[in-house]
Formats: C-alpha cells, sequence, structure tokens
C-alpha cells in the first residue's frame, strides 16, 4: 500500500474576493430578515414539506426593488448568489442560476457560506460521496463516481476511517425527521456542487493562480520610489487631455459597433461547437473560405485593420486593387509582416527583395511615400531589423484608409460578397442533447496542423501557377526512356 501525505497546495494563499463576499453576506442577511426580507413558505417537494422555500421571482424582484435595477440585472446579481452558494436550488442542483419563474429555492446555511470555510477538504469530500454511495446502493452521477474512484485512489491510506465516518453520518442522517433530513441533504449537496463542480463546469470560487505579490503585506516606501512617483505625475500632468464626454462617446461607438460581434454578448452562429461539437462554425468561418458569412462580411467594414487582418478579406481587397491597378501598397504592407514576423536567417534576403521591388529607383512596383520617410527606410535597411520598415508602412496603411478603403467599401466587389454571403440557421440543441455531446465528445484538429495543410495547399497553388521550363520536362520525359 502506498501512503502519500503531501499534495500540490491547489489553493490561493491570497484571497482578493473577500470585500465581494462581505458585500454578498450583507445582502444575505437583509434578504432573511423576517420583517423586510424575501417572504418563505412550506412547500410540497414530492411527497415532504420543506419549510422556508422561495420561488426564484421572489428573490428577483426583492434584489430589484432593494437595489433599484432592472429584472435583468436583478436575475444577474441573484445567479450570482447561487453560483456562491448563498442559495440553492431543490430541484435542478446542476445548474446552478437564478430562475425568474416558481422555481423552488432555499437559503444556505452560514455553516456552508464561503467565508466560513474556504478549503473544502477532499477527505470530507470522500466521506460525502461514500454516504451518497450508501444510500443511493451505488447509483452516484458520473462526475461524482469518476471523482469517487480518484479519492478511492488517493486516499487509500484511510479509507476505512471514510467509510467508517460515512456510514456513522447515513446512520445518525436516518434518525431526523424526513423534512430536516431532506433539507441537510440538499444544502450538502449544494455545497459540494460549489465546491467540486461537474466536469466542463466554471465554479464562481476558482481563484485561479497564485499572486506574486501578498497585497496585505506592508511595503516600505523609499526616497527613490517617492522620487519616481512624483516624475511619473509630472509627467501625467503634462500629457494631453481628452474630454471625458469624447472618451466615453468613442467607447460607446465602438460597444455599438462591436455589440453582436462580441462572443459574450452575442452566440455564435449555427452553434457554438465547444458545446455542441458540431464544427459546422469552423468550417463556415475558416482562414480561406469560399464563401463567407454575413457576420465576417460586416466586419470587414468596421476598419481597415479588421479588412487586413482576416486573410478571407485580404484576397477579396487584393481583387478590388487589382481592378484599380493599385496593389503595390497592400503588397508592400504585406511583405513588411512577412519580414516583422518572419524568421531571423532570412531577414537580409527579404529586405534586399523589398528594396528591389518597392523602393529602389525604378523598381517595378515602386510605392510613393514622402522623401524623409524613404529616406530613413532607405538608410535603416543598410543593417536590416524586423521593424526596419515601421515608419514607411504604417505611412501605406494610412493612405490605404483614407482612400483605397472607402472606395472598397463602395464598389461592386464588396457588394457582390455581401450579397453571396452566407446568412446559416441556428441550431436548436435541446439540453439533454447539449448533455450528450459533452460527454462523447470526440478529439477536434489541433490548429497547427490545420494551419500546416492550408500552407502546403498554398504552396502547391503556387507551384501550378508558375511557368513550366519545358526543357527540363523534355529532358526528365528522355531519362525516363
Amino acid at each position: 500500500m502506498t501512503i502519500r501525505t503531501t499534495r500540490p497546495d491547489r489553493t490561493q494563499h491570497i484571497r482578493p474576493r473577500v470585500h465581494c463576499l462581505a458585500k454578498l453576506e450583507a445582502i444575505m442577511v437583509e434578504m432573511q430578515d423576517p420583517k423586510s426580507g424575501v417572504k418563505g413558505s412550506e412547500q410540497k417537494l414530492n411527497v415532504t414539506t420543506i419549510p422556508h422555500v422561495i420561488a426564484g421571482k421572489d428573490i428577483v424582484a426583492w434584489v430589484a426593488e432593494k437595489m433599484k435595477i432592472t429584472a435583468e440585472e436583478a436575475q444577474a446579481f441573484s445567479t450570482m448568489l447561487v453560483a456562491y452558494g448563498y442559495i440553492y436550488p431543490l430541484q435542478n442542483h446542476k445548474k446552478l442560476v437564478m430562475c425568474n419563474d416558481d422555481t423552488l429555492y432555499r437559503f444556505q446555511t452560514p455553516y456552508f457560506w464561503p467565508t466560513q470555510k474556504y478549503c473544502a477538504e477532499d477527505t470530507d469530500y470522500a466521506i460525502y460521496l461514500t454516504k451518497r454511495n450508501i444510500r443511493k446502493k451505488g447509483m452516484l452521477e458520473p462526475y461524482e463516481q469518476a471523482h469517487y474512484n480518484h479519492l478511492h485512489d488517493w486516499l487509500n491510506h484511510k479509507w476505512d476511517f471514510i467509510v467508517m465516518q460515512a456510514t456513522e453520518q447515513y446512520k445518525a442522517g436516518k434518525e431526523r425527521k424526513k423534512a430536516d433530513r431532506v433539507v441537510f441533504d440538499c444544502q450538502e449537496r449544494a455545497y459540494w456542487i460549489v465546491n467540486r463542480p461537474p466536469r466542463r463546469t466554471h465554479s464562481a470560487l476558482d481563484s485561479g493562480p497564485d499572486r506574486l505579490l501578498n497585497p496585505v503585506t506592508e511595503v516600505t516606501v523609499t526616497f527613490d520610489k517617492y522620487r519616481r512617483k512624483n516624475i511619473f505625475y509630472q509627467q501625467a500632468i503634462m500629457r494631453s487631455k481628452v474630454k471625458s464626454s469624447v472618451s466615453l462617446g468613442a467607447l460607446v461607438k465602438y460597444i455599438t459597433t462591436y455589440k453582436n460581434h462580441d462572443p459574450f454578448l452575442a452566440p455564435c452562429v449555427p452553434s457554438n461547437p465547444w458545446q455542441t461539437d458540431n464544427d459546422t462554425y469552423w468550417t463556415l468561418n475558416m482562414r480561406r473560405v469560399e464563401l463567407p458569412t454575413k457576420m465576417r462580411v460586416e466586419r470587414w467594414s468596421f476598419s481597415l485593420f479588421e479588412l487586413l487582418s482576416d486573410l478571407r478579406g485580404r484576397d477579396d481587397f487584393k481583387i478590388f486593387l487589382k481592378k484599380e491597378f493599385s496593389g503595390e501598397n497592400l503588397a508592400f504592407w504585406e511583405a513588411a509582416e512577412e519580414l516583422k514576423w518572419g524568421t531571423a536567417s532570412s531577414m537580409s534576403s527579404k529586405a534586399e527583395s523589398i528594396f528591389k521591388t518597392f523602393l529602389a529607383p525604378g523598381a517595378p512596383r515602386w510605392i510613393n511615400i514622402d522623401g524623409r520617410t524613404m529616406g530613413l527606410t532607405v538608410k535603416g535597411l543598410e543593417h536590416p531589423h524586423r521593424y526596419v520598415l515601421e515608419a514607411a508602412q504604417t505611412h501605406v496603411f494610412l493612405l490605404m484608409k483614407k482612400d483605397t478603403f472607402f472606395r472598397y467599401l463602395k464598389s461592386p466587389v464588396y457588394k457582390d460578397i455581401q450579397k453571396k454571403a452566407l446568412n446559416p440557421e441556428p441550431h436548436n440543441f435541446s439540453p439533454a442533447q447539449l448533455e450528450a455531446n459533452a460527454n462523447n465528445r470526440g478529439a477536434g484538429i489541433h490548429p497547427i496542423i490545420l494551419w500546416q495543410q492550408e500552407e502546403e495547399e498554398k504552396a502547391k497553388a503556387a507551384a501550378a501557377a508558375a511557368p513550366v521550363d519545358v526543357k527540363a520536362m523534355m529532358n526528365k520525359l528522355d531519362r525516363k526512356k
């Protein structure tokens, strides 16, 4: 038998959410006030009468009235209370959300509040699962069975103690009244759903990586730190200021523009591949798909940066520039990007090729930039580095942004791709189908493999488009004969 007494500490020692939890608990105390709080009543659950039960709509209404907020905001705040374990559902235990209907909830006892017991011990969870295993006669939930098997292997050196404790707690529970037994079982299950959630479920108590600095410890401030602070504030005072109304207006405009394209605010269409295991979203949004979606084409019109960041949009922009006989600016921008993100070994050869193609006198694709920028760029190419073309690239980008980009949005090329763009219908999956997809999810294709496949296809297309050396082909045929 292997006895393991040490285990990696996965908890965060410094808890920055203590103030947030203290405010939530103050709200919970007010919510449970007999006079001004949420009114509870006795409700029948199956055949058992449960005391002090409250409906979800009553909680949402009380929060909205107390905080003077809308019903949607009150429901989101109430969901946070459920996610932290201050309120628990009596029926659907897996979904830690607040429903604005007649769904039944109860207030969690303060013993199970997060501030009372931060670290949920594995031994306590093993006792709880063993007790449920005895009561359910081995019929645990799939995720509970996985946790049970893992803890049985991990805590095998004291499993006899765990079984003994679970048996005693099970016997003591049978002596309680049925209503008290049901209430305690619901409270305990809600606590472990929050602290040991099912697989692929986000936990509100997940603290993330440890902090490098402890905000609680006092830091001694030296004279040098005061001096640097003084310099920083002096420079901040000298900076140019922008009116708050202007900055807020720009922020509102940005949010309004990107509202339907924000993955947190708008759903994936036709369906989220991480939830449904349906890869139609990836197929429709490949890097160089033949027909893009309407959302993707609409995003090109937001800015030139969005258009050039999308390889499919850049290809469409090239078609327009080819008809306008002005593709050298985009070609130079792409060459500068390739130099910036390329390998260090090919830097000198790429810089020389860019100089001969775009900047040298009489170059085949000479670009029109001002003399000062041209002089600095050509001088910098004598000792090339990754960012030697930064100034010229910015100048060319601004030229395309001020002139070519707006002409492209009004051109038949962009209007034609808008008409042909796909508008996929959303997939409607039931909760049972989503759960089945999550349990039977297959291994996806790694993005690097997809990128390699695209690079191979690109190389094959370039080789097919290259001129054929007839003499070399004839020599190969003669050798085979």
